[in-house]
């Protein structure tokens, strides 16, 4: 009797066995997908001496297919969210990998500039695009109830994490077999990573009978977006927000973001290093740490988010990144002294750490149009960064050094301080955010 009543037991309560939340899952292939995603976009970089030894293309040819590649990035990232929303993740995800995985593919038959712009810059860039930012937060805002910040911290540190496990064997391949056995490498690589998402990506929790990380039953839940035409709707919520000084605050903050890190870091530190007498594979080296310090201040800027406001850390972030990019013209050397190491590794630990609460600011003040919201901002940190990347080559050539290029960057990040004060206490419900700029403040 006693075993027919413990048996009874077990059955009527079979969710009591402890089991691994689909959403973890999800994660791991997002995390795969984000990964392979940066390695792919970053790869040009690694080929420009091939392809301006091989072709005789100039380095500003090459530059402006990266270039279309960074602004496609950003511009694709809001409309991305949308399609996702309308055909779900795991078909818009497959189809961006297969677009890269064609052109970089292509890049095999190139005998023109325009035929790199093509493959390199609107391909590649467009399917990097759809799995940018929006990606990591459609997929945390539908997950996972607990633990958003530290996913989405992990998701974007995936970014630098695809350059640390990219590079290093792009670069080897391209020395060793040339860079067509490279760009292969990258198509292949791309078709065998959409294999996951099409096996184990799920749309939402309830499509395996469960609810989000950290959800009770009875918790409200973020429905799902109305339908409707993607690039409508990705219109539509651009021009609500853009009533809403929420909207800017965030947009032009994430923009000096994208200005002092892709745009001149990540473009001019190392022959800024090189100007100091620095060896330009030394110069590298020190930028490739900053990337592994990217993924350790990421992460722990995402558990951060989880448990600190997020306006006081984007204020902590922007103010130490101003305070640094100001000593930096003072900190360089013919070799590596520990000024300029400290740098790098603050730098690598800053460099990111302001998505994630970016992110949070973002859906508490937008709610289910989050996703949206942020490839919007997104795009404006790249612009940023295109834009910088193009000025601080102007000032160097003018002036001789990058020395008015790293003030003007730190003065930059006080104003990035300033808007995301700005933003300090203010928050909006899901439905009711347009808080139109004539109003003196932003409703909570």
């Amino acid at each position: 009797m006693t075993e027919t009543t413990q048996a009874a037991a077990a059955v009527s309560a079979p969710d009591q066995r402890p089991r691994l939340h689909y959403a973890w899952v999800v994660a791991a292939v997002s995390l795969v997908v984000l990964v392979g995603s940066a390695g792919f976009r970053s790869a040009p970089g690694l080929m420009m001496t091939a392809w301006n030894s091989q072709f005789g293309w100039s380095h500003g040819i090459i530059g402006v297919a990266v270039s279309v590649n960074l602004v496609l990035y950003g511009l694709t990232a809001p409309f991305a969210a949308a399609l996702m929303d309308r055909f779900g993740v795991r078909m818009v995800t497959v189809a961006a990998l297969l677009t890269i995985s064609v052109g970089s593919g292509l890049t095999v038959l190139m005998t023109q500039p325009w035929q790199l712009i093509l493959c390199w810059g609107f391909l590649v860039g467009l399917g990097s695009g759809s799995m940018a930012g929006a990606f990591a937060t459609t997929i945390t805002g539908r997950w996972f109830q607990a633990r958003q910040g530290l996913v989405t911290g992990v998701l974007t540190a995936a970014g630098a994490a695809g350059n640390l496990v990219f590079l290093p064997v792009l670069s080897w391949l391209v020395q060793g077999a040339g860079w067509k056995v490279a760009v292969m490498v990258v198509s292949l690589s791309a078709t065998a990573v959409s294999i996951p998402v099409l096996l184990f990506m799920r749309e939402r929790p309830a499509d395996v009978g469960q609810l989000p990380y950290g959800a009770r039953p009875g918790d409200a839940q973020v429905a799902p977006a109305a339908g409707g035409r993607a690039v409508s709707r990705t219109l539509r919520v651009l021009r609500e927000a853009a009533v809403t000084k929420a909207f800017w605050l965030l947009a032009g903050s994430f923009a000096i973001c994208g200005a002092t890190t892709v745009g001149l870091v990540g473009t001019h530190f190392i022959p800024a290093a090189h100007d100091h007498g620095m060896p330009e594979t030394t110069a590298a080296s020190l930028l490739a740490l900053v990337g592994l310090f990217d993924v350790v201040g990421t992460v722990a800027s995402g558990w951060l988010t989880d448990r600190v406001d997020s306006v006081k850390l984007l204020v902590a972030y922007y103010g130490l990144r101003g305070l640094s990019l100001v000593l930096l013209p003072h900190l360089f050397a013919s070799d590596v002294k520990p000024p300029v190491l400290a740098f790098v590794i603050f730098y690598g630990l800053d460099w990111v750490a302001t998505v994630p609460p970016t992110i949070a600011i973002c859906r508490r003040h937008f709610g289910a149009d989050a996703p949206i919201v942020f490839g919007w901002v997104l795009a404006c940190h790249q612009i940023g960064g295109s834009v910088a990347a193009t000025a601080a080559g102007v000032l160097r050539d003018r002036n001789g050094d990058y020395d008015l290029a790293w003030y003007a960057a730190g003065a930059l990040c006080l104003l990035a301080l300033l808007a995301c004060l700005a933003l300090r206490g203010r928050s909006v419900g899901s439905k009711a955010w347009p808080t139109p700029l004539s109003s003196p403040s932003i409703r909570s």
